[in-house]
């Protein structure tokens, strides 16, 4: 108790200050909370960094003022001071908030030591029932069984059933205990508003907030576990694929295009016999030499003779067949014209019946 009051005589040294970076802080948390721009934004990092360094000026004057104590009991903080176990909470909140693709993994440990500071304190007094998360939380259950015992034979780890049905039944609880802390959050709110809250209802006020944060803490260190594991395996990646040799530079390929022509050739052929491989004159000694000339051993004189008699005969009988022909083919078109006069299209086809 001698502690406590000195803790409140020392807290009134500078109330005005410290209520005042930690209502700003808090304003800021709000305001970027729920705004539409992008975080991304210089405006909005701006008033991020200044949140931040408001709320961290103010958890370095609570510290210094030694406002609370593992050694006392809720009961004995004032009320005025029940406001500052949200510091740590607001500070890793913001924290998130912070852009930087290269700063991520340090971002987020960051805000998961805030939390884990702010999830002891409540932790300490008792202020809601919850399972403190450990310090070797965002290691994999395959991880931690392979630092309990290294000897072990490497067994492939399968998901435990129970463990991840237990974590979903939290979830689902601590859902349901945040929708109904920000309803009462919602009615308490108005009294507090309207400035004729008495100190029972302030008191209760901080209070329902530090609970409403508890889960929300929760839920964060949950989400940034994940988070660090996967950000841990890409620094991997990264620095695997920077410890490999560089691959000598491939020379550009030569631009090519495949058309319907030539597919076509190279499955169906050119449709043309392939190119010739000697000239004629090539062709006619080769053949001259192994005596396959058409001509070779045979007199011209008589050759011309021949075929001179050869083609007068030919023509006499074609002219002698010409005039045999013609009288009979107009005799059978004359009567194949009478016969389809006098006969339908069709006439004695009993196979189609026509």
């Amino acid at each position: 108790m001698a502690d406590s009051e000195n803790n409140n005589d020392a807290s009134t040294a500078e109330p005005s200050k410290l209520c005042d970076l930690l209502e700003r802080g808090w304003k800021i948390f709000d305001d970027v909370d729920s705004t539409n721009e992008p975080l991304a934004s210089s405006s909005i990092q701006v008033r991020v960094k200044r949140g931040i360094g408001m709320l961290e000026e103010a958890s370095t004057m609570v510290a210094q003022l030694d406002l609370f104590s593992c050694n006392e009991e809720l009961e004995e903080v004032a009320t005025a001071d029940l406001r500052y176990l949200l510091l740590p909470a607001l500070c890793g909140a913001l924290s998130l908030k912070q852009s930087g693709r290269d700063r991520r993994l340090e971002i987020v440990q960051t805000a998961r030591t805030y939390f884990i500071d702010f999830l002891k304190r409540c932790h300490e007094y008792n202020l809601s029932r919850f399972e403190l998360p450990t310090a070797n939380e965002n290691s994999s259950p395959c991880e931690a069984s392979e630092n309990e015992s290294p000897a072990a034979p490497s067994v492939p780890c399968q998901p435990d059933l129970v463990s991840m049905a237990v974590r979903r039944q939290a979830k689902i609880e601590r859902y349901r205990q945040r929708k109904d802390l920000e309803a009462r959050l919602t009615d308490v709110r108005r009294a507090v508003d309207s400035g004729q809250a008495d100190d029972e209802v302030t008191r209760d006020f901080y209070l329902l907030n530090v609970q409403r944060w508890v889960t929300v803490c929760l839920e964060e260190i949950e989400s940034i576990d994940q988070e660090v594991e996967i950000l841990q395996k890409m620094d991997g990646l990264k620095q695997g694929a920077a410890k490999q040799p560089a691959q000598p530079a491939r020379p550009p390929m030569k631009p090519f295009i495949i058309t319907k022509d030539m597919v076509q050739a190279k499955v169906f052929g050119a449709g043309y016999p392939s190119l010739a491989t000697m000239s004629v004159d090539e062709w006619y000694d080769e053949h001259k030499k192994r005596g396959r000339l058409p001509d070779q051993g045979i007199p011209r004189g008589v050759d011309t003779e021949e075929d001179t008699d050869a083609k007068e005969r030919e023509e006499e009988d074609k002219e002698k067949k010409a005039e045999n022909d013609d009288e009979e083919s107009r005799l059978k078109t004359r009567n194949w014209d009478d016969y389809k006069e006098s006969h339908r299209r069709g006439y004695g086809n009993r196979h189609n019946m026509g």
